[in-house]
């Protein structure tokens, strides 16, 4: 584990916007690639979002497991190389033929039929399963119950599969074995790729920092197999979901629909779903930041009818507790508090208590007066300062769209004109006192509104961006990015 401890910088990037032959990034050369171009540049973090699988809208945040990698993340060159795949499928699903899904499961019949006669491959797979045994199971047989049931949400199955009543359960095991064992191989493949990924970052001296979204989806095989900690009925619907009013993201606010935490029984367990959530994070990530932190103090509940944000009701939270006993297990947390949005003194209170460094964006920062918590004069140590996150628009796209007296206050802080506005900013965020700042893979290549990730509040048109190549060392990005660093302190 490492948290903050000397100053230093970032790239926030997601794997699925990383260049290669496939329809989105994977965990492959060219995610070592950019690992070796940031840490040429200066920079010492790759900052990513949530890694689980997705729903068909692309989501990260909104995961079929909590602990689970996305099996779309698998670099099947990789798979091809280990000769689980032939080269011929992986050409086929370069080029539209095949379904990555299918190449996937071409892959699993190979596996195992080698395991009969591999002992080594055969104890690293039995490792792998007895150590994730805590969510792997349930997720492996959930993900062969969507798909026998053509991916209906778990709570419109038959009853006793719903309920995961014993004998239901036990015969699903068996029918449904091959579909199973699938699962656990992408699983146990993704992890072998990550691994590999995260000893480079090491030997090259770069962290990685993940993304953990405070709430799980309704469909997922969290809440399926473990109800009494979410706020779902005896049929598995929810009365009250989980959002946040409105607020400078959006008029309206936003209704997530995720369900909320039924916190008196996470602590009669002492949060052993949380620490052992938290766990598997540790094992791929350096840092972790933990989405919509203020969530842990109080938390907006939506009735679940409503399709917005607007109407619902603060609910305190366990944060307190719940952050005490990781604590408790794993002692110094690497964790990154995302305390954006309606930040009351109790939640400020609650990240400085634990020694959670918080974040600051350049993008909130302009059109008002000097007191503005996010103008750089008020940052402090504790703090990761961003030019925007991959909820914000490009730093291009929002000076663009900003007012005359927006553009005005940040020509007059800045001490610029309108030209190179962009770099400004970057250069803003790398001389702050912040002890890390992160910069979008956007920005660095100055990008407009057609490069933006997410908009908040939508379901179109998120999610897809990505990098036709990765910038040679010699680009623009990278030299100005090492002079800056250098500059201010951020190379070490």
């Amino acid at each position: 584990m490492t948290s903050l401890s000397q100053r230093q910088s970032g790239v926030l990037l997601h794997i699925t916007s990383l260049p290669g032959p496939f329809n989105h990034g994977v965990v492959g050369e060219e995610a070592c690639q950019f690992i070796e171009r940031i840490q040429h540049a200066g920079y010492r973090v790759w900052q990513f979002l949530p890694l689980g699988p997705t729903h068909a809208h692309g989501s990260p945040y909104e995961s079929l497991s909590s602990s689970a990698a996305n099996p779309e993340l698998i670099d099947l060159r990789q798979v091809a190389q280990q000769g689980w795949l032939s080269d011929r499928n992986v050409q086929r699903v370069i080029d539209g033929e095949l379904l990555p899904c299918t190449a996937r499961a071409k892959a699993a019949l190979t596996f195992y039929q080698q395991l009969e006669s591999d002992a080594t491959l055969s104890r690293q797979l039995t490792e792998f399963q007895q150590r994730q045994a805590h969510w792997l199971d349930d997720y492996a047989l959930f993900m062969a119950l969507k798909i026998a049931h053509e991916g209906m949400p778990w709570w419109k199955w038959p009853v006793a599969l719903r309920d995961r009543q014993d004998v239901a359960i036990t015969a699903a095991k068996e029918t449904l074995a091959g579909y199973i064992q699938q699962v656990i191989f992408e699983q146990f493949i993704f992890h072998q790729q990550w691994q590999h990924l995260k000893q480079h970052a090491e030997h090259c001296g770069v962290q990685l920092f993940g993304d953990l979204p405070i709430y799980v989806a309704h469909d997922s095989s969290d809440v399926w197999a473990n109800r009494d900690y979410f706020t779902v009925n005896e049929v598995g619907l929810c009365d009250e979901v989980a959002g946040v009013p409105p607020d400078y993201f959006s008029e309206t606010g936003q209704r997530w629909g995720n369900p909320l935490y039924v916190w008196d029984n996470l602590q009669a367990s002492n949060f052993s779903w949380w620490i052992q959530r938290i766990e598997v994070q540790i094992q791929r990530m350096h840092m972790i930041r933990i989405d919509h932190f203020r969530g842990l103090e109080s938390f907006w509940a939506i009735p679940a009818h409503r399709d917005d944000g607007i109407e619902g009701e603060w609910h305190k939270g366990l944060g307190r507790e719940l952050l005490q006993a990781l604590r408790d297990h794993f002692g110094k947390l690497p964790l990154i508090a995302e305390d954006l949005g309606l930040i009351t003194p109790e939640v400020t209170a609650l990240r400085q208590d634990f020694d959670l460094p918080g974040m600051k964006i350049l993008h909130f920062a302009f059109g008002g007066d000097a007191n503005n918590p996010y103008l750089p004069h008020h940052h402090t140590q504790d703090m990761v300062v961003y030019t925007g996150t991959h909820d914000n628009d490009t730093t291009l796209g929002w000076w663009k769209a900003a007012s005359e007296q927006e553009q005005a206050h940040i020509q007059t802080y800045l001490n610029i004109d309108e030209h190179d506005v962009v770099w400004s900013m970057i250069r803003t965020a790398l001389a702050s006192t912040a002890d890390l700042a992160i910069i979008p893979m956007q920005d660095l290549l100055a990008l407009d509104t057609s490069a933006r990730f997410n908009t908040p509040g939508t379901l179109e048109g998120n999610w897809s961006w990505r990098m036709d190549r990765l910038p040679e060392m010699k680009d623009d990005c990278w030299m100005r990015s090492k002079e800056m660093n250098d500059l201010y302190g951020r190379c070490y």
